[in-house]
């Protein structure tokens, strides 16, 4: 396995660990349906909401903000991913847009946790 995707592979290990903490459960990594790809997939039992979020890792983040990452078609991207495990699951729920920049090395990584991180864009149709 290359390093980076072994990083990678850790640094969402430290961010499911960092939503655990913070009581969400953890309902799937790295789920995927076609080309459509959740990092992580995590409920909020309390408010009854799903997180769908985005871990990008990196051993440094000199010069890195987590949201140039998120661009246009990657927030579609995200959408399309949740819509479609809601249909899967049969899920009645609300859902957020979560992104989180791991940072460092395995056993000292920093967390940037920016929940809510986008709302999807409303469609109107005429």
């Amino acid at each position: 396995m290359a390093r980076h995707n072994q990083l990678g592979q850790l640094g969402e290990q430290a961010a499911r660990d960092f939503l655990i903490a913070r009581g969400l459960t953890i309902r799937e990594q790295n789920w995927r349906m076609n080309k459509l790809e959740i990092d992580i997939v995590a409920h909020d039992p309390k408010a009854n909401v799903l997180h769908i979020v985005e871990v990008k890792t990196r051993s440094s983040d000199e010069h890195y903000d987590p949201m140039q990452a998120i661009t246009r078609s990657k927030k579609s991207h995200m959408v399309a991913a949740a819509n479609a495990y809601l249909r899967y699951f049969q899920l009645k729920c609300s859902i957020v847009y979560d992104v989180m920049l791991v940072v460092g090395q395995p056993g000292a990584f920093r967390i940037q946790y920016i929940p809510q991180a986008f709302q999807p864009s409303l469609r109107t149709y005429r």
